[in-house]
């Protein structure tokens, strides 16, 4: 073999090295890239559905039942009202607990909403006292006033997935002789993942079947009550 064959030989035996090392290394950063990535759009998916669980339980307080869709939360959050207690004075101020006592004592036959009209006209009065009283206000002044960020019509959709509708359901079950409100939403990985390494998403799906776990993020359950968890927590 003359020298130039041989230096012919060695470059590419050298390229050839060079392309499996790199392919090796490719190989082996795929999944953490794809890992990676899931664990940023899962974070996305996460307080969009945390987001959907607040407004899910501020709407059964009002009407005592789970939305069954988004829309209808949308319409609530944009339209409703919800009740908030406010207390007036304090537990801790000994004179405002020993008139608010006295003013009970002395009108023990009155209504509970008559006798909480009694301590506003002594609240009114400069008189120090506790009580409670119950205001309804807009739902949309309430929750995520302070998230600047927030935006009603994202919850709709599961983020990455190029437009596909968050899954939600909502029913009323008996569990232990009692009828519970229930509702979940989902955010399958199938369309989390969209775009993403289409191998690697069916082995998590499948990873996820063997651990008997939901293929994708959820919050609530209409089959097993679980408080209202997330499947993430």
């Amino acid at each position: 073999m003359n020298k130039s064959v041989k230096i012919i030989v060695e470059v590419v035996l050298a390229a050839v090295i060079v392309l499996l090392v790199w392919l090796t290394i490719k190989s082996i950063q795929k999944p953490v890239q794809f890992n990676n990535e899931v664990a940023a759009r899962s974070q996305v998916a996460i307080q969009r559905l945390k987001d959907i669980r607040t407004l899910q339980v501020a709407f059964k307080s009002v009407n005592g039942r789970f939305s069954p869709t988004v829309d209808s939360l949308k319409l609530f959050y944009e339209t409703g009202k919800m009740d908030i207690v406010m207390q007036i004075g304090s537990h801790d101020d000994s004179l405002a607990v020993a008139n608010t006592e006295a003013i009970k004592k002395a009108n023990k036959k009155l209504k509970p909403a008559e006798l909480t009209a009694k301590l506003q006209e002594a609240y009114k009065a400069g008189q120090k006292v506790v009580f409670s009283v119950t205001t309804q206000v807009p739902v949309k002044d309430t929750l995520f006033h302070n998230r600047p960020d927030f935006c009603i019509d994202s919850l709709a959709f599961i983020p990455f997935s190029g437009g596909q509708k968050t899954e939600m359901e909502a029913a009323i079950k008996t569990v232990s002789g009692v009828q519970v409100p229930l509702f979940e939403a989902r955010m399958p990985y199938k369309a989390l993942c969209k775009g993403l390494d289409n191998q690697l998403r069916i082995n998590l799906d499948a990873e996820r079947k063997d651990q008997n776990k939901y293929e994708g993020l959820q919050v609530g359950s209409i089959t097993a009550p679980n408080n209202n968890a997330g499947n993430w927590e």
